[in-house]
């Protein structure tokens, strides 16, 4: 495994790019390996998968080049494994640059995909998923094969949203990634900010702190109004249990506590991303893709 980077000089919007190789596997050319590749708005992620079963992946910044952040995503998740793209019998686009991935045999949408991720990550029990992509929110009912049932999405504005998060990690100079432990650390929940708009968002939380408003009370109010944008779309879809997150912010403490105090239930546990042997929501995408992939392959070698 390769270490996450480190913050970034003062990008403190920037998540972790990171790299894993799956240990104590193998492969053979006797295997079925294929891969999924996500090129979301803000990040891009890559998985290899062998037999069904995860490999390796990457996770990079999504660049101004739809193909060429493909492109590096899936050099990412090959890293370290010795295989190349002619070893992979199929592989799957995905994600908000889905039809722009170069190498790809096919493209599915993000919401299929991650809905097969969700299922794959966390079993058959998953039933709702709350996707958070850097400028959409998704909620998707699904059954236990991790087929969709519904969906519904936000509406199209970055408040509320990954991209949204940045730039308050931005604004308030905390690290992306330490904004939800943060954000908990205030004795009272404040009135949520507006999260109509992350623009008017930004203005308020900037006359906030002017009046005395804590980094910890902003974020706080700013990580609720999201919270309960995100609970609003979930009970519109219909909320059944198992309930789970993926995307970046399915790693944001403040988010996910939030969500759950809203709307009364617990979600599954995450998997800690950062030991050797778990997976990552952030992932799921790319996860579900692969899985799509092999379920072509398999269909056309029947054919």
């Amino acid at each position: 495994m390769k270490e996450p980077s480190t913050v970034k000089g003062l990008e403190y919007w920037r998540w972790q790019e990171y790299h894993r190789v799956m240990p104590n596997k193998k492969w053979t050319n006797k295997d079925i390996i294929t891969a999924g590749v996500d090129v979301g708005s803000v990040g891009s992620k890559a998985a290899i998968m062998i037999n069904g079963e995860a490999y390796s992946w990457g996770i990079t910044r999504t660049g101004s080049n739809s193909p060429e952040s493909a492109i590096k995503a899936l050099d990412y998740a090959l890293e370290g494994t010795g295989l190349k793209v002619g070893d992979l019998k199929y592989i799957v686009g995905t994600g908000y640059g889905r039809v722009n991935v170069p190498m790809a045999n096919k493209a599915i949408t993000e919401i299929a995909c991650h809905a097969k991720g969700a299922n794959y990550i966390w079993g058959p029990s998953v039933r709702t998923v709350l996707d958070v992509g850097g400028q959409d929110i998704k909620a998707i009912r699904i059954d236990e094969t991790g087929r969709v049932v519904s969906f519904l999405m936000n509406d199209k504005c970055a408040a509320g949203t990954g991209r949204g998060m940045e730039v308050f990690a931005d604004l308030l100079q905390i690290p992306i990634e330490e904004i939800g432990d943060i954000s908990l650390k205030v004795e009272k929940e404040p009135e949520p900010v507006s999260c109509t708009c992350v623009a008017f968002a930004k203005t308020e939380a900037m006359g906030l702190l002017r009046k005395g408003w804590s980094r910890e009370k902003v974020l706080a109010a700013y990580t609720r109004a999201m919270a309960v944008r995100m609970a609003n779309l979930i009970n519109r879809v219909g909320l059944e249990r198992e309930l789970v997150i993926t995307g970046g912010q399915s790693k944001n403490k403040g988010i996910v506590t939030r969500i759950e105090t809203i709307l009364g239930v617990k979600t599954l546990p995450s998997p800690n991303w950062r030991e050797a042997n778990s997976l990552d929501p952030m992932v799921a995408g790319a996860f579900g893709a692969a899985l799509f992939a092999k379920a072509l392959y398999d269909k056309a070698q029947k054919a």
